[in-house]
């Protein structure tokens, strides 16, 4: 069974339209989540809206909006003014250019949503929009408003389907040179970006994003199984930091070479875990003859 449509509402290029559904992309249904409990009762905490002088709990009729204008001192907006506003969906995609898939910066990219034909009767239309764009291999832009703001969306082919992207306005990014503006530009040598070039030969690959795991996730899963069962959870040690670089040249042969790699390198990750459980276990047992003594 197909998900909830996020938003329905009606594709249009120039005079063709069709019927649409937005559904979103991604999910997070699967992260693991934790909540605040009370350690004593075992029982879920509830959070409270607190006012920051007095201290007194506020009630939902007494909570309102405001715009800090300066430090403590806010101007109050009302609801009503709130939705004189905000823009009233007219529940239609109108794209208005196609740009060079390349001339979108990355940077602009923000949440993704699946587009499909809302009906049987959409169908036709559909797919005419959907294979002229394949055919010119271009990206739709167009205006939509979802939560009543607007919003520019990118639109391309993705199989039977079509992917659209919404895409932040300019005020919303940081300026680079604001990062990068202090960075230096150090005299290197031709070598040392032959043997950089030739490191990323060695590692060169396809976009492949079934091979991406994600760690923490699973510990964080394993922790919660343990835990649950009442099996005792071992502390990790720290992994240690890699000390200082003294020769890039040095570097670069080594890493071609594979010294940064292999048996060598997980013999020592081993060794540095089986060091970190050794120093966790001595400081558990510090720890505890201290509450003893204090007892």
């Amino acid at each position: 069974m197909a998900p909830r449509a996020y938003w329905k509402g009606t594709l249009k290029l120039s005079l063709v339209s069709c019927p649409v559904a937005l559904y979103p992309a991604t999910t997070a249904a699967e992260k693991t989540r934790f909540h605040m409990i009370n350690r004593e009762t075992g029982n879920r905490l509830k959070q409270q809206m607190v006012d920051s002088e007095t201290g007194d709990v506020v009630e939902s009729d007494q909570k309102g909006r405001g715009y800090e204008l300066r430090k403590g001192k806010y101007v109050e907006i009302e609801p009503e003014e709130l939705e004189a506003v905000q823009i009233e969906s007219n529940h239609t995609i109108d794209i208005e250019s196609f740009v060079p898939s390349e001339e979108i910066d990355q940077r602009y990219l923000n949440h993704p949503y699946y587009i499909a034909p809302d009906g049987k009767a959409a169908v036709d239309a559909f797919a005419v929009i959907r294979d002229a764009m394949k055919d010119q291999d271009r990206v739709a832009l167009a205006k939509i408003v979802l939560t009543n703001r607007e919003h520019i969306i990118a639109i391309e082919p993705l199989g039977k389907g079509l992917l659209g992207t919404t895409l932040r306005f300019p005020y919303e990014l940081r300026d680079e040179d604001e990062f990068f503006g202090d960075i230096k530009s150090p005299k290197i040598t031709k070598d040392m970006v032959e043997l950089a070039g030739h490191i990323l030969h060695t590692k060169a690959a396809h976009f492949d994003p079934s091979k991406f795991k994600d760690e923490y996730e699973t510990a964080l899963k394993a922790l919660v199984k343990r835990k649950a069962s009442g099996k005792t959870i071992k502390l990790p040690e720290p992994e240690e930091r890699p000390s200082n670089v003294v020769s890039l040249m040095d570097a670069l042969k080594q890493s071609l070479k594979g010294g940064g790699s292999g048996k060598k390198t997980a013999a020592k990750s081993h060794a540095r875990r089986a060091t970190g459980r050794r120093q966790a276990a001595k400081k558990a047992h510090r720890s505890t003859a201290r509450a003893r003594k204090a007892g």
